[in-house]
């Protein structure tokens, strides 16, 4: 039985092995189950064994290196507080804007993929959504606890993992509307940008002026943050 299991999951990393090199070398639109297929010495039946569609085996690529991003492993090590709750949304709001600032790169498509997908079938937007909140929810809600606890924040109607969803939702609009070379929505007079973004954000859960004013310049950059945790605990 355990030999079953290891050359089960031995040819599942060959397929995604193969899958990555064929992602990389011809994007998602470009790539095929057959060619993945073929890169991996195997038959397309085969490989549906292990992933039924194309969109499945991407997000269980990006998965993997959601899983093994340095920063979110930073993130997820972060003991859950106002500050940490401020990080998170700052980190978010960055995240989303680098991939703007360069279109072709691998962020940008994926903003791009993600809108695509819910106008179609919505599975990889699914799957990806899955991931995102088993990786970043319980950190988000338990740190939206700790600072309705500390008086940093008021409760504010809804599930928290919801809150989580209405603001990532926003900054993904957002950058969805930067993409373009030249942008669909052309902001005013906002030459702190990403700033503004995390202050509506932040208010719109519950998190009071003051604390916003506190920790949003104040709080360490991620990797600092995670140094004073371990430093600490």
């Amino acid at each position: 039985m355990s030999t079953l299991r290891l050359t089960s999951d031995l040819r599942r990393g060959q397929i995604l092995e193969a899958a990555k090199r064929c992602f990389a070398l011809y994007g998602f639109a470009g790539t095929t189950t057959k060619s993945v297929a073929q890169a991996a010495g195997i038959s397309e039946g085969l490989l549906f064994k292990h992933f039924p569609t194309k969109a499945a085996l991407y997000a269980e690529i990006l998965s993997e290196a959601c899983e093994a991003d340095p920063e979110l492993l930073r993130l997820r090590e972060l003991k859950p507080s106002t500050q940490t709750l401020v990080i998170l949304i700052r980190e978010m709001v960055g995240h989303f804007m680098r991939a703007t600032e360069e279109p072709d790169q691998e962020d940008a498509q994926r903003v791009r993929l993600l809108i695509s997908s819910q106008l179609t079938d919505g599975e990889f937007a699914r799957l990806l959504y899955d991931k995102i909140g088993d990786l970043i929810g319980p950190i988000f809600s338990e740190s939206l606890e700790s600072a309705i606890a500390a008086g940093d924040a008021v409760r504010v109607e809804g599930e928290p993992i919801n809150l989580f969803w209405y603001a990532h939702q926003v900054v993904h609009m957002i950058a969805l509307t930067k993409l373009p070379a030249t942008p669909s929505l052309d902001y005013p007079n906002a030459p702190d940008f990403e700033r503004q973004i995390c202050q509506f954000i932040l208010r719109g859960i519950g998190v009071t002026g003051q604390a916003i004013a506190l920790h949003l310049d104040t709080a360490p950059p991620l990797f600092q943050a995670a140094v004073r945790i371990a430093e600490s605990a």
